[in-house]
């Protein structure tokens, strides 16, 4: 056992010199790559976005008066002291609201219900009884 392991600790070296001597002369690894071109002028299209449908109806607004005039109407949710919200009011609504203003109009803390636009936030009705003038 001796003997072969000497022969091996001699014989390494001399196979690893031989190996190195004998060997060809390692080439440059340049890899031949074609470029792909890609055309950026053109957009690639995954899926085409399609726009959300407009509600036709009514929404519903319920709360009570802060102010109002022949032109708006600012309203204080029912359930929500801090939700406010002011609607332009339609040409029909409007002429209505100058006959209301005309025998007192609304006053601060009357009910109301308004029917708005969602897209445009425009009153088309206002439900409600205005309180008797001061």
């Amino acid at each position: 056992m001796k003997s072969f392991v000497k022969a091996a600790g001699l014989g390494l070296p001399l196979m690893l010199v031989m190996a190195g001597a004998f060997s060809a002369p390692a080439a440059g690894q340049d890899p031949v790559v074609i470029p792909i071109i890609v055309d950026t002028a053109v957009p690639i299209v995954v899926s085409a976005i399609k726009p959300k449908p407009k509600a036709t109806g009514l929404s519903k607004f319920e709360g009570f008066v802060m102010h109002a005039n022949i032109a708006q109407i600012t309203v204080r949710a029912k359930g929500n002291d801090l939700a406010i919200q002011t609607f332009p009011l339609s040409q029909e609504v409007s002429a209505k609201m100058q006959q209301i203003i005309d025998k007192g109009g609304y006053q601060y803390g009357d009910k109301v219900t308004i029917l708005y636009e969602p897209a445009t936030l425009r009153a088309m009705k206002i439900k409600g009884k205005p309180s008797k003038p001061l």
